[in-house]
């Protein structure tokens, strides 16, 4: 793996690696940690890389990467920095052989996204992006259920994340909130597309259903601040299920209480991120079942994804870690010439990064028209 961003006292950068190293099949080989080539030396060194391995710049690293031999170069690169960031460096290392990882939200645009999506076609190379939670084994099991019929067709979905770190103006002093609350370099949407993405995703991984059209209402409650903090999206589906999403980075005392609950003609079902090891299943005519991590009961999937015996805690870091572990193993796949398995290619694709960038663009779109239902815009 090579990594750019993810330099010193960055946040995501370090979560990337240690999800990365988890499971012994990915080795940090190269990285252009910062824009500073002194803060990217000083990160490279802590990490062990040599010097000659720490590069000044995005190009350059990709560049001289493709010229090392298959062996010692690396297989793919992990692109951890801020969303202005993103859609360039995938494209060079997309065109230069490389495998790619990306953060959320995909790009800085929709025609960016369109763009990416038909790099990765073009190249056949794999491509990743970290919706983390996902990588849940009880999101998994969630998935596998749902999608087998065992609550009916859906009719509805509520999905909610509530966090409080943006209460209040802390964009000079806190670096991972000044980019976000920056149009120039988060792009359209701030809350939104920053965790709203995730809500986003996590109702469509596990039901399936595709959104259809969205009424949205953004709302910006700290003073001065450019982008949303704030904001509730109606959606319908195709099929006819209806869906209610609601993403804050001002709620108070709130930390990431990312949670979903679906609702078919014969059952419901409900998950907790801050919970994560338990599932609830509610029914008609029968108390409710707690499902929970690691019992015998859990599908083939779930248990693939699963590192700790029952009870212990398992959380965000193995979470990620599964999108790293999955994505490694296809690569080691294509590189024995073996197809991969259905379980290897689990994780995020680039078809995910545009239906979440169509989001933005859409509930964006739909709030400056006074909440007005948007077709999804393509």
């Amino acid at each position: 793996m090579g990594m750019l961003g993810g330099g010193k006292n960055s946040f995501i950068g370090a979560v990337h690696r240690i999800a990365a190293n988890l499971d012994g099949q990915i080795e940090l080989v190269c990285g252009c940690f910062s824009s500073s080539y002194e803060n990217s030396l000083e990160t490279g060194r802590d990490l062990f890389l040599p010097d000659n391995r720490i590069y000044k710049d995005y190009k350059g690293m990709i560049e001289k990467e493709a010229t090392l031999p298959a062996g010692e170069r690396m297989d793919f690169l992990a692109i951890v920095t801020p969303n202005h960031v993103h859609f360039a460096p995938s494209i060079l290392a997309l065109e230069n052989g490389f495998h790619v990882v990306l953060d959320k939200p995909m790009t800085f645009t929709l025609e960016e996204a369109h763009l990416l999506h038909k790099k990765v076609a073009e190249t056949g190379l794999l491509f990743a992006l970290t919706h983390t939670y996902t990588g849940y084994p009880m999101v998994k099991e969630a998935r596998l259920r749902v999608r087998r019929g065992d609550l009916g067709k859906i009719r509805r979905i509520y999905v909610e994340y509530p966090q409080g770190w943006l209460a209040d103006d802390i964009a000079e002093s806190n670096k991972q909130a000044s980019w976000r609350v920056d149009p120039k370099r988060s792009g359209k949407a701030g809350c939104m597309g920053d965790i709203g993405t995730h809500a986003f995703n996590l109702a469509e991984y596990i039901t399936g259903l595709q959104a259809e059209e969205m009424a949205a209402e953004l709302n910006t409650f700290v003073e001065g601040r450019l982008l949303d903090d704030d904001g509730t999206v109606m959606i319908r589906y195709k099929g006819g299920a209806k869906g209610l999403l609601a993403a804050t980075q001002i709620a108070v005392g709130e930390e990431n209480d990312l949670s979903i609950r679906i609702y078919g003609e014969n059952g419901g079902l409900e998950w907790r991120q801050e919970e994560p090891n338990t599932m609830i299943l509610k029914w008609k005519d029968r108390p409710k079942e707690i499902i929970r991590t690691s019992l015998g009961y859990m599908s083939p999937i779930a248990g693939h994804n699963t590192r700790v015996p029952g009870g212990h805690p398992e959380g965000y870091i193995e979470a990620f870690a599964n999108i790293y572990r999955n994505f490694a193993l296809a690569i080691q796949c294509l590189l024995n010439g073996e197809k991969p398995k259905e379980e290897y290619m689990d994780f995020p694709s680039v078809e995910d990064g545009v239906k979440g960038m169509q989001f933005v663009e859409t509930v964006v779109t739909s709030s400056d028209n006074n909440a007005q239902w948007t077709k999804i815009i393509q």
